[in-house]
């Protein structure tokens, strides 16, 4: 009986001992808690990569559950699932409200949280969340937790839920009849949980019962909005574990918003540590978009190169061309290379002087006009064809490279036309052409026809316009309120510069074809050379 009882005492040890080790056994045990976080679109895909990414950074062990509408691509739910996320289907809740924003059709969808029984609790994370330090203490937290902004409205963005079939149903059975300030699952689950704010404060470090809601302190949903007011976290930054990037036009993913909101230099360091889980992933790249950026990297610079050929290179050799740029900063931008007489000179001043005359009164206004509308129009341009989701620099670089190549062109062209005007000009008041300058006699190189001025004022103009917003940064000051101050500085100062440059380079042009008005002379197309 003794060797019995021992059987069977040292068979029970050992099947307890093989369940624990059982991987599926121990798997299902550690699946009683997740992370969760939403998708509706590829959109937001990035964000929830470089979230992924955060919480694994902290040394979770927690499942990470991401839920996705039918507007997800299978090449995102692919990429999310070799992230580490385990991806589920769903449909999309209808908003039953009427009046709301057109974004927030399905955003009661995020109520499904709150049925996802197969868990015991879950931490709810918005998309545009990341976190900083390990919260798995949150699952600690009651039946439902969440932050309280403005002293009385909670926070959607940062959840810890006890998910029930029956709470699910209740909440279903009311969205039509609670009001919602937001027009969205935010407005709806304040109404819902109506005595949230007199909730109390969640403290791991005090055992108490369950509460039905508990309050989470800020360092669980710090607000980049608060940031951008006062220029500085609400609490102490070192506690800081969930940093949510509230803020609708300047998400972290979007290029633009890197270069206005200090923290977002902590998501972009962990989006540039995102492992490469499908080819050319790595750093967050969208191998969709590398053959666009390199096309919008190199198309500019051939245009460029093109219009450089097409200018120089066809009416001179390189080496002269390199040797008039010597000869014209020699000689202080006003004679060519070649050999100029002294009455070439007179003759040319005597014609310069009548011709202001004619040059009509208007060309300077209608020159500034057309100079700022052709920067709007650049500007514009500029950013729409960059994708949102590269990289910082990656985005700048693309955005002023098209800014300058359209307004080359744009302006180049009008500033073309300015000249041919000239010409017309000159032909119908029949002055005559200085010809002593058009020809080198002893040379017998042609007068050089482009001119340092147009670069003088080109460049200039590059050098404000990418100092404009870049100063802030330069300059150390981080508070978005003061770096718009600086920038719209540094923006009235490239205005008043441009404003200047474009009636100059009008003026010139026009001058430039009174002095061409038979057209003997061998041009080029270097608009802002006219």
């Amino acid at each position: 009986m003794k060797l019995n009882a021992f059987s069977r005492f040292e068979f029970g040890l050992i099947l307890l001992l093989s369940l624990n080790h059982n991987p599926q056994t121990a798997s299902a045990a550690e699946s009683k808690e997740a992370y969760v976080t939403l998708l509706y679109g590829d959109e937001f895909m990035l964000g929830a990569r470089v979230l992924g990414k955060s919480i694994r950074d902290t040394r979770s062990t927690k499942d990470m559950v991401i839920l996705v509408s039918d507007g997800v691509s299978d090449y995102a739910k692919s990429l999310l699932q070799a992230d580490g996320w385990i991806v589920n289907q769903i449909s999309l809740l209808e908003n039953p409200n009427q009046v709301r924003p057109t974004r927030f059709w399905g955003v009661y969808t995020k109520l499904k949280i709150f049925n996802m029984t197969n868990y015991d609790k879950v931490v709810y994370l918005d998309a545009d969340t990341i976190v900083v330090k390990n919260i798995d203490i949150l699952f600690k937290c009651g039946k439902f937790c969440a932050n309280l902004k403005h002293s009385e409205r909670l926070n959607s963005g940062v959840m810890v839920v006890e998910p029930s079939e029956k709470l699910f149903k209740d909440m279903i059975s009311k969205v039509t009849t609670l009001f919602s300030y937001t027009g969205g699952d935010q407005g709806f689950l304040n109404a819902y949980y109506s005595g949230f704010p007199s909730a109390r404060v969640f403290d791991p470090t005090i055992s108490r019962p369950v509460a039905e809601m508990e309050r989470l302190s800020t360092i669980y949903n710090a607000d980049v909005g608060l940031y951008m007011i006062a220029n500085k976290w609400m609490v102490d930054e070192k506690e800081i574990s969930v940093i949510h990037y509230t803020l609708g036009p300047l998400k972290p993913w979007d290029w633009w918003t890197s270069w206005l909101l200090k923290p977002v230099d902590i998501w972009q360091d962990v989006r540039e540590h995102l492992e490469e889980s499908l080819p050319g992933t790595g750093g967050g790249r969208n191998p969709h978009d590398d053959l666009l950026v390199k096309f919008l990297f190199w198309f500019p610079v051939f245009i460029l190169l093109f219009c450089y050929y097409r200018s120089f290179l066809l009416t001179r050799s390189l080496c002269d061309h390199a040797r008039h740029i010597y000869y014209k900063f020699r000689s202080g931008g006003a004679l060519a290379y070649s050999a100029v007489s002294s009455s070439t000179i007179n003759s040319n001043q005597q014609f310069s002087n009548g011709a202001h005359s004619v040059v009509p009164g208007f060309l300077g206004g209608i020159s500034v006009v057309i100079c700022f509308m052709v920067a709007v129009v650049s500007l514009g341009f500029g950013i729409s064809v960059v994708p949102r989701q590269v990289k910082p620099w990656i985005g700048l670089l693309l955005m002023y490279e098209w800014i300058f190549t359209i307004f080359f062109l744009l302006f180049g062209f009008y500033l073309h036309i300015i000249y041919k005007w000239g010409k017309m000009v000159a032909n119908q008041i029949g002055n005559p052409r200085p010809g002593a300058s058009d020809y080198d006699s002893e040379k017998g190189h042609q007068r050089v026809s482009c001119d340092v001025a147009p670069w003088y004022y080109g460049s200039m103009m590059a050098f404000l316009a990418v100092a404009a917003p870049l100063a802030p940064g330069i300059f150390g000051i981080t508070t978005l309120f003061l770096r718009f101050s600086l920038m719209g500085v540094g923006g009235l100062i490239f205005a008043c510069f441009m404003t200047y440059a474009s009636e100059h380079l009008a003026i010139k042009s026009f001058m430039r074809g009174l002095e061409d008005r038979d057209g003997s002379r061998a041009r080029n197309i270097c608009y802002l050379c006219c």
